[in-house]
């Protein structure tokens, strides 16, 4: 079963959003020290959150900066996971912050690609923008991440 129909079945049950978000935890542990959630995910577009507690706060009191970008790389590599044609692949090479005002409270990460993706015989950089709000709506931080999309290699 893919990444999407997986959501779409586990989303509909009660907590089925955590669940999921748990189980891709599980798969990629890194993820777990932040315990996102994911919130929405569609072809083209995924959004996550991130509790404001203690384990993900800095020095100041406020999300740490590296937390920031764990749920960037969590929500942006579901999304492009979703997006991207079956017989493509991905893997993140590279990613370029800018974290523009004090992260406090539940952080709210929207994914995007830069286009549409595309099935090529030949690999290509697709940039995810990342975008993460605060409560308020404001944004506290952005981030392009370069994912590296090529063929399926033939088993």
């Amino acid at each position: 079963m893919n990444v999407l129909a997986a959501y779409q079945r586990i989303s509909r049950w009660p907590a089925g959003r955590w669940l999921f978000s748990r189980l891709v935890c599980w798969k990629a542990p890194y993820f777990a020290s932040i315990a996102p959630r994911i919130e929405s995910l569609e072809p083209g577009r995924g959004i996550a959150t991130l509790a404001h507690r203690r384990r993900v706060t800095n020095h100041l009191g406020t999300v740490h900066a590296i937390a920031l970008c764990n749920l960037a790389e969590f929500v942006g590599g579901l999304a492009c996971d979703v997006s991207i044609p079956p017989s493509m692949r991905w893997i993140p090479k590279g990613m370029t912050v800018a974290y523009l005002k004090k992260a406090v409270g539940r952080m709210r990460a929207t994914a995007t690609p830069a286009f549409p993706p595309r099935e090529a015989e030949a690999g290509y950089e697709l940039p995810f923008e990342v975008v993460v709000e605060d409560p308020a709506g404001d944004v506290v931080f952005r981030a392009t991440i370069a994912m590296w999309v090529s063929p399926k290699s033939a088993r």
